[in-house]
């Protein structure tokens, strides 16, 4: 059968249920007529649009001659209620053969690789598919041209920003807890200096927090190419989503796929946040790679084999970068988590003081930006940055980008609303703290419910080198749900996340 005769039109509407993938609800009979079962999929056509959809079938729910589509199929193709679209059986799309060689570690083409992110942006792959080509990454990893390659790709299959400034940016890899509030200091740092930095990130993906998520707390974080640019103008900075921008939209989906996994590839991860920076015209850009056990670099010899990806990808884009490697051994800060973190935030710019791992953090990683201006004399950034914040200036700037993204620019720490529910760890003994677990930490806020619900993470009463007595709290444990923190303290319970250690270790015999 011809792929004309398999094409039928249908009345569509969008119907308000978010699965996690783009939903095609039709008749069984209509199904049935055009050959298809559930999870199929087909391909819709408007005008020159077309956008794939997985099958659902039901008897009852559809009429004959009618679809209802999830809201990312309505968005895509610029869908109304009511009107009629082409539906056509979809075959076996032509990248799946540059999926199978990347299975078998096959090295992969510049057009193959952009056939296969093309496909999956258009939602021709399902989770399966996609989780297999980031898990393949594990096991034989992307050359630097593929890299290269899928970098490309990535951008060409999204939307692109374009600014008439030069653009700074910083980034951090993260997987370590607390540190999507070093951005909410560092940005504003170096917009009060005057750069341009229209940041845009992620949301978490194995830590409690992503910058988008915490900054979510504080002020709208979704906004429109036009918007954007506007606000940038204005401001220029924002803190702001990149997944309603359409800026390498597969990022988006892989970044909903590695959370799923718990997984996070360092080619992946290098993509996806070249590419996004590309898609931001971004000409500068400072890269954090945060180094220690259980983050997700644990040696320095790591880290400078990871730093070599990023120098030489950035070249080979036109872009200029510095590495900043910098200490991961613990959080940052005393909180993980989206509200817990912004409360911090807050109070560390009012009060232009704060934990010496944020403040340090953040006003370096904005002092090499500065420097990567040129407005800076080498190594003096840091110098400068702290000025900036002492002075004031940072959180001034703050303000304006927090009423620029809707927010109430004169929310105190007070008014950020914490979990409902929660509970704290004490010390057993009198000692003190030798060690944290990033890795627990993360599993702790996670179990409570973060990043979704923005109220749950963790409070550390005591960082390593602190003095504790026995029955002194650790850490407080906050969620909005009763059940999850209890799988939280469940976990706490199971996995010491702080070691507090004496004087006296052990007896023997």
């Amino acid at each position: 059968m011809s792929e004309h005769i398999k094409t039928r039109h249908f009345l569509v509407e969008t119907i308000d249920v978010d699965i996690g993938r783009s939903l095609v609800l039709m008749n069984e009979l209509d199904a049935e007529e055009l050959g298809l079962g559930a999870n199929c999929r087909v391909k819709l056509i408007r005008g020159d649009r077309s956008r794939t959809g997985i099958v659902g079938i039901t008897k009852t729910v559809v009429p004959r001659g009618k679809i209802l589509v999830s809201p990312d199929i309505a968005f895509s193709l610029k869908l109304t209620n009511g009107e009629e679209i082409g539906v056509r059986p979809l075959p076996m799309p032509p990248s799946m053969s540059a999926l199978r060689k990347r299975f078998r570690g096959e090295r992969l083409s510049q057009d193959e690789l952009f056939s296969l992110i093309k496909d999956v942006v258009e939602g021709v792959y399902g989770e399966a598919e996609i989780a297999a080509f980031i898990v393949s990454q594990l096991y034989y990893e992307l050359s630097e041209d593929e890299l290269y390659y899928l970098i490309r790709a990535m951008v060409e299959t999204g939307s692109k920003i374009a600014f008439e400034d030069t653009v700074y940016d910083e980034h951090s890899i993260g997987g370590v807890p607390g540190n999507s509030k070093v951005a909410l200091i560092a940005v504003p740092t170096i917009a009060a200096a005057g750069l341009l930095i229209p940041k845009t990130s992620s949301r978490a993906i194995t830590s409690p927090a992503g910058t988008a998520d915490t900054m979510e707390v504080l002020a709208r974080v979704d906004f429109t190419a036009e918007e954007l640019k506007e606000i940038a103008k204005k401001v220029r900075a924002t803190l702001a989503w990149g997944g309603k921008l359409n800026l390498a939209p597969a990022d988006d989906i892989f970044v909903n796929i590695e959370r799923k996994l718990g997984v996070d590839p360092w080619h992946q991860m290098v993509a996806s946040i070249l590419a996004k920076k590309v898609a931001m015209d971004v000409n500068n850009l400072v890269i954090d790679i945060p180094v220690g056990r259980k983050a997700k670099v644990h040696k320095m010899e790591e880290a400078d084999q990871l730093a070599g990806i990023f120098i030489r990808q950035a070249a080979k884009l036109g872009m200029r970068i510095k590495v900043a490697v910098t200490y991961g051994g613990q959080p940052i800060g005393l909180t993980a988590g989206p509200a817990l973190e912004a409360k911090e935030a807050l109070q560390t710019m009012i009060n232009r003081k704060g934990r010496r791992s944020l403040v340090d953090k953040a006003l370096f990683i904005a002092g090499l930006v500065l420097e990567l201006s040129g407005k800076v004399p080498p190594g003096r950034g840091y110098e400068v940055a702290r000025d900036i914040f002492t002075s004031g200036r940072t959180y001034e700037k703050f303000k304006q980008m927090v009423e620029a993204q809707e927010g109430d620019p004169n929310i105190k720490p007070e008014d950020i609303e914490l979990g409902q529910h929660q509970a704290t760890i004490e010390s057993p003994l009198e000692g003190a703290v030798t060690y944290i677990d990033n890795a627990v930490i993360n599993m702790i806020a996670r179990a409570a419910g973060a990043p979704f619900d923005k109220g749950a993470g963790v409070y550390l009463h005591a960082k390593v080198g602190t003095r504790v007595n026995r029955g002194d709290p650790l850490m407080t444990i906050y969620s909005n749900s009763a059940s999850r923190l209890e799988e939280a303290l469940n976990i706490a319970n199971t996995y010491p996340a702080i070691v507090v250690e004496g004087m006296l270790i052990k007896v023997l015999p």
